[in-house]
């Protein structure tokens, strides 16, 4: 009930929508980082179909790609969902979803792969918000 005089206050800016707010942002960080960790536990755990994969895209040095692709992804996905350097691990991630969208899913005649790419934008984009407003409450940046 607002009082006269007295300011209208959105529910996010509550107690309680602040408590929503810190809750949404952590499962935020936990859909955000899944993809990130199965696939690169998947990649950990599959090397030679991952590098003959990079060899027909023709991704040069397949095994140092190989490399930075599991740490990255691995390790992304790791710091992202505890909220560790939430920031910086968000810019590099969105940098990732990008040059992994133009080097591995541009082909405009495969209607699948433009998907794809669309998809890595899109989570570009939300990791772009992630570095913008950060980990949240229940992320290590706050302790």
């Amino acid at each position: 009930m607002v009082w006269v005089g007295q300011p209208a206050r959105p529910h996010f800016a509550s107690p309680r929508g602040y408590a929503m707010n810190a809750v949404v942002a952590l499962f935020g960080r936990l859909m955000m980082s899944a993809i990130f960790l199965q696939s690169g536990i998947m990649k950990a755990m599959a090397p030679d179909a991952t590098l003959a994969t990079f060899a027909k895209l023709a991704i040069p040095n397949p095994p140092l790609a190989y490399g930075v692709t599991v740490g990255v992804e691995i390790l992304g996905g790791i710091t992202v969902l505890v909220g560790f350097k939430t920031r910086w691990a968000a810019l590099l991630l969105a940098g990732w979803c990008i040059a992994t969208a133009v080097a591995v899913h541009y082909h405009p005649a495969d209607r699948g792969q433009m998907v794809h790419l669309m998809k890595n934008i899109c989570m570009a984009g939300g990791f772009l918000q992630l570095f913008a407003l950060g980990g949240g409450r229940f992320s290590l940046d706050r302790r």
